[in-house]
């Protein structure tokens, strides 16, 4: 095997070790959440929204992405241990944040955040909050990437990444990217959830945003688990009916239902009357010398 061929990928997922770790997933988390912090308020600014209302968003997204990405993965792919163990559960900084798990999380805080906060429909808010989340997602994956984490199979040629702080077996092998694979269709997606808000009709269509997001980013994810190295504990896939455990992949059958509610949303969303145009917050008037 030809090892120039290869992308011997040497990165430490330390940026700097002390006075304290600091790790380029955790930069890069935190960057997706500015960054997202940012672009909502553009969102409401040009919607006349009330600014008070935003870092309650934040909050709200903030507790469900954590929260349900980590009970996602104890749930879905590692459930036996954690019953063995539960205050591993805690233990957020161990790793262990299920993208699935994520989406439960988020439309349940958003729910809950149109519930108390914005007494709007819940649709109104995840259409929006999802454009900042499909930002985050390629932020994320790219933390994987570092991270040396949620590798793919080995490619069984000379291509490929050699990530040489996994713990997958064989090591030293090319294996397939699947974290960059991923990171470059979420940008993809999301420029395309981005340029439909800003200028197109389809973000005043209550909905379609929200399930244009579902369908393509589980869509992703159903057919990159083909050459990514199973994560789910086998005694959770044994458990799934239908012998769906079987045939298809932990992340391909928490994909599918996503993806078809996806479609059935982006459908609904053209039998709905469409959303008047937005209408900014109306400017200061100057301020007037004294002459």
């Amino acid at each position: 095997m030809s090892l120039y061929l290869a992308v011997n990928w040497t990165i430490d997922p330390e940026i700097i070790s002390s006075p304290i770790a600091i790790r380029w997933y955790g930069l890069f988390f935190a960057i997706a959440f500015l960054v997202g912090h940012y672009m909502m308020s553009r969102m409401f600014k040009r919607e006349g929204i009330p600014n008070e209302w935003l870092d309650s968003l934040l909050i709200y997204v903030m507790i469900g992405t954590v929260v349900g990405a980590r009970l996602g993965h104890v749930f879905f792919y590692d459930l036996a241990d954690y019953l063995k163990n539960p205050l591993d559960i805690l233990k957020v900084w161990e790793g262990g944040l299920a993208s699935h798990g994520a989406a439960i999380g988020i439309i349940l805080m958003a729910w809950l955040y149109a519930r108390r906060i914005s007494k709007k429909p819940v649709l109104w808010g995840l259409d929006r909050i999802v454009v900042t989340v499909a930002f985050a997602g390629f932020m994320i994956r790219m933390g994987n990437l570092m991270n040396h984490e949620i590798v793919g199979i080995p490619t069984g040629t000379d291509f490929g990444f050699i990530f040489n702080y996994s713990y997958e077996d064989p090591v030293g092998v090319p294996r397939h990217p699947t974290q960059l694979y991923e990171a470059i269709c979420y940008i993809f997606i999301f420029a395309a959830l981005f340029f439909s808000y800003w200028k197109t009709n389809l973000g005043r269509r209550t909905g379609f945003l929200f399930g244009a997001f579902l369908t393509l980013i589980f869509g992703v994810r159903f057919f990159l688990e083909f050459v990514k190295v199973q994560q789910a504990d086998d005694k959770v896939l044994d458990a799934l009916p239908f012998g769906l455990g079987e045939s298809l992949l932990m992340g391909q059958v928490l994909s599918v239902p996503l993806v078809l509610a996806g479609f059935w949303f982006m459908y609904r969303s053209f039998q709905v009357e469409i959303q008047p145009p937005y209408k900014a917050a109306p400017r200061p008037a100057p301020n007037k010398s004294v002459s």
